[in-house]
């Protein structure tokens, strides 16, 4: 039977030891009675590690890094603050292979559960993905109860057995950051609604691009989910009777997901229902089940593709903004589905600080590689669609310069 403690008699002295890697949820599944104490009482642990995911809440901080050392997968939301202090390291690794890559190093794990729908278990609320293989190997699992974080539905079950220490709670959770969808977005999004069929299969990442992508989408029918991320964008659909799950060929008439980021009608809607269930990261990403779902369609964003085809979803010149994360398994998995679509979104310039503007379809990328042009697929702007599959490197180069700004067009193809 795990310990329970109180909030304000948690001592994380007595339990956590000098140079332990310590790993919790991220987003709104971040267990703030937990990550709060360790900042207030970090000056008495001796130095500690600490791998961190997408941080909305102002624990994560330069000023911690005192006395803790954070990793990350990526530097998305307050995790920007830490890279441009220097005091970030980023592990590039795709979002697969996290069940491989985050057991060895850390020992202790955060978790904030919700009580669970029967007796002697815990729901993992918001978030399940790379926390589930922790569960089995930290060497401490200290879990948040919070009675406000919705009982969802999940692939894998917490039992008694796997937690040893509880600390109870009531707090309210944090909402995801607020996005402006532009009509930049929108004409985007009307151009991959246009491609996405009835009865498809889908992913989409954080941002204005895929809310307004997910606007576009209710006129379609029978569509499914599995998703890294289940965003707020979700929730009309599945309301409407736009996704029923009805047609994915595998997990049917459920939505499949790692993290849910939403407002009070998504988590309402996890709560009364098991429409939407949690699964690890070596399930949600997993290749081979990516490649059994009719039409996988994935959509994420990057800051700069170049004119092969290769994709920067990482740097936006010296700032570390974006990651890895899951797309090269989502892209790879939408290439193998039968009918499937894999698009990378963005608008086709952006405005720098002096007004001018920057292209968003560059000769050569500023940043890392983070999709290969061996994976590339679909490219979209507001200016039109480039269908890189089973083109050469000259077709390439010719449709990804006629989705370019008209502004910008001549002058990247003299420098091409």
């Amino acid at each position: 039977m795990p310990q329970t403690i109180a909030p304000e008699k948690l001592d994380l002295a007595a339990l956590i030891r000098p140079g332990e890697t310590i790993a919790w949820g991220q987003a709104a599944s971040e267990p703030l009675t937990l990550t709060e104490t360790l900042m207030a009482q970090r000056h008495a642990l001796g130095g500690v590690k600490a791998f961190i995911g997408v941080s909305w809440h102002d624990t994560v901080d330069p000023a911690h890094t005192d006395r803790i050392d954070f990793t990350s997968y990526c530097g998305t939301g307050r995790n920007r603050l830490l890279h441009k202090a220097g005091k970030l390291d980023i592990m590039p690794v795709h979002y697969s292979r996290f069940e491989a890559t985050l057991p060895p190093m850390v020992d202790i794990l955060f978790l904030q559960l919700a009580p669970g729908r029967k007796a002697g278990h815990y729901s993992f609320g918001l978030s399940c993905e790379y926390l589930w293989p922790l569960i089995r190997n930290a060497r401490l699992v200290v879990a948040e109860v919070n009675d406000r974080v919705p009982a969802t539905s999940a692939l894998a079950e917490i039992g008694e057995s796997d937690i040893d220490i509880i600390v109870p709670t009531s707090r309210e959770l944090p909402t995801p950051p607020l996005v402006t969808v532009t009509d930049v977005h929108r004409d985007i999004a009307a151009a991959i609604a246009g491609l996405v069929p009835d009865g498809a299969t889908l992913q989409v990442g954080l941002g204005a691009i895929p809310a307004a992508i997910l606007d576009a989408l209710d006129g379609h029918r029978n569509l499914g989910v599995h998703t890294g991320l289940f965003v707020d964008g979700f929730t009309p659909l599945i309301e409407s009777g736009v996704i029923d799950n009805s047609r994915k060929g595998i997990d049917q008439g459920y939505s499949v997901a790692g993290l849910i980021s939403g407002g009070d009608e998504t988590l309402r809607l996890c709560q009364m229902t098991n429409l939407i269930r949690l699964a690890p990261a070596g399930y949600t990403h997993n290749l081979n089940r990516l490649a059994a779902l009719n039409t996988f369609t994935s959509v994420n964003s990057a800051i700069e593709v170049d004119l092969t085809g290769q994709i920067n979803a990482e740097k936006a010149g010296p700032a570390y903004v974006g990651a890895i994360g899951g797309g090269p398994d989502f892209a790879r998995g939408a290439a193998l589905s039968k009918g499937g679509l894999p698009i990378c979104a963005l608008p086709a310039a952006r405005k720098l600080r002096d007004g001018s503007l920057h292209s968003s379809i560059v000769t050569t990328l500023s940043g890392p590689t983070s999709i290969s042009r061996a994976d590339a697929g679909i490219i979209v702007t507001e200016y039109g669609v480039a269908d890189l599959r089973h083109k050469s490197l000259e077709q390439r180069r010719q449709a990804m310069l006629n989705i370019t700004h008209p502004d910008l067009r001549e002058e990247l193809e003299r420098a091409s």
